[in-house]
């Protein structure tokens, strides 16, 4: 009580700050935070943490990450210090919460951090138009495991630098034959685009990447979630039905009972620009989707680009939620995930359909769905075409006749046997019936002679 009583100020100060943190709300920032207190962060910790390098203020400083000072040293870092002075207090205002780090410190950050994530860039291109001029002595490019492993860390929510700070760096980078802002953007995506699970419809694919305002596009994980996206066609789907209840995906039955109930599933190819992962249709009966990779990295990206859509505010179209929660009600247990697997939906690289079940499932818990479902109409038709009395009684008569072999040759026998009888009947009628006939006949001709004589 004492010390309360004589530092009135320290606690008042404390107090304001409590607020402020308390009172950030995602509208006044750009680069979340997942918030402790809840259960998007508790279903994982690891996977908004990075494993090599940190990028923007959250984990800064962090000592069990890899030092890439020297990869980053290796430019006039004097050119660029007074830019991106002026861009510090934009920059600033990206991360909710206080920062300590003092104006000096966090220009530092902002040239290190942005001039890496450049130069990674700058050498993937040319590793992938030139190949054959090697990356010389890059431990980046030398191991097979790290540049994977570096664009994982750069998709993770909190590991995030403002998009302007990485267009003005590299537009201040005085290369020959430099890539344009839109080429830059393209190559951008094409990095992200060897870790994604499955193939998504980039922007460039139906506009053009350079009607993106350079102010428009937020961090890297904004731009690879906007060009993550549905086709087109699909997308004009969903705005034709206008789905409005998410209750219907909460009610469509898991994969097996979906089989039961008559439903088949096939696995369709993304081979085309305008196809995608998010592209499930559902047509006469068969439920056609793409393949979906899970491997170790899936559960990070994912929860990742959830998390993204939670915080944002502006975002109408939730599809990365909508995906998962569709998938969850379609996998409940192990013989789901096995189903799928068989039907080449889901590329399994973790070995065990039980892990897949698990992982799926705890990327819904927390999650909570937007205004509009995206499979609302799949849901709808498939919750119609399970509720007809005559696809029932189809299922019941393939589960439980045709099932296994040995259970189709029996019921093929049955129905031989049966055929048989019915053939037997049918001529044991016809043959008494012409007996019946041949002795009216008989009578009749007997009655004949006899008035004749």
């Amino acid at each position: 009580m004492q010390t309360l009583a004589s530092d009135p100020t320290a606690i008042v100060l404390d107090l304001e700050e409590e607020l402020r943190c308390l009172t950030s709300t995602p509208s006044q920032f750009s680069i979340f935070r997942v918030p402790q207190p809840q259960v998007l962060r508790n279903v994982n910790e690891k996977a908004y943490a990075p494993r090599l390098l940190s990028i923007g203020r959250y984990h800064h400083g962090k000592d069990q990450l890899w030092d890439f000072e020297n990869e980053r040293l290796d430019i006039p870092l004097s050119r660029y210090f007074a830019v991106m002075r002026e861009l510090e207090k934009t920059a600033r205002n990206c991360y909710g919460g206080s920062i300590s780090l003092n104006q000096d410190e966090f220009v530092k950050m902002m040239i290190l951090d942005g001039c890496f994530i450049i130069e990674v860039f700058r050498k993937f291109r040319l590793d992938m138009d030139a190949p054959a001029l090697g990356q010389g002595n890059d431990p980046i490019f030398e191991l097979s495991w790290m540049l994977p492993s570096i664009a994982q860390d750069m998709i993770l929510l909190e590991n995030q630098l403002a998009f302007f700070v990485i267009w003005r760096l590299f537009s201040m980078t005085e290369l020959p034959n430099s890539p344009s802002y839109e080429s830059f953007l393209v190559t951008i995506l094409r990095f992200f685009n060897g870790i994604l699970p499955g193939k998504g419809c980039r922007r460039d694919n139906v506009y053009r990447v350079e009607n993106y305002r350079i102010n428009e596009i937020k961090h890297l994980v904004h731009l690879i979630h906007g060009n993550w996206l549905p086709s087109p066609t699909g997308l004009a789907a969903y705005e034709l039905h206008n789905g409005t209840d998410n209750s219907h995906c909460n009610f469509i039955c898991s994969a097996t009972e979906i089989q039961e109930a008559g439903i088949e599933f096939r696995k369709v190819e993304v081979d085309k620009d305008d196809d995608s992962l998010f592209d499930i249709k559902f047509e006469n009966g068969v439920m056609k989707m793409p393949s979906l990779e899970i491997s170790d990295d899936t559960e990070t990206i994912f929860q990742n680009l959830i998390a993204y859509e939670q915080c944002s505010q502006g975002i109408n179209l939730k599809h990365v939620i909508d995906y998962v929660k569709f998938l969850n009600c379609l996998i409940n247990s192990s013989k789901d995930a096995e189903l799928l697997c068989r039907r080449g939906i889901i590329d399994n690289l973790l070995g065990d359909d039980e892990v897949i079940a698990t992982l799926l499932n705890k990327l819904c818990e927390g999650v909570v769905l937007g205004e509009r479902f995206y499979y609302s109409e799949v849901s709808n038709k498939v919750i119609f075409h399970c509720r007809r009395r005559c696809n029932k009684w189809m299922a019941k008569l393939r589960h439980n006749y045709f099932n296994n072999p040995w259970a189709i040759i029996s019921f093929l026998a049955a129905v031989f046997l049966l055929l048989l009888t019915f053939v037997q009947a049918l001529f044991s009628v016809h043959g008494q019936q012409s007996i019946s006939l041949k002795v009216k006949n008989f009578s009749h001709e007997r009655c004949v002679m006899s008035t004749i004589r």
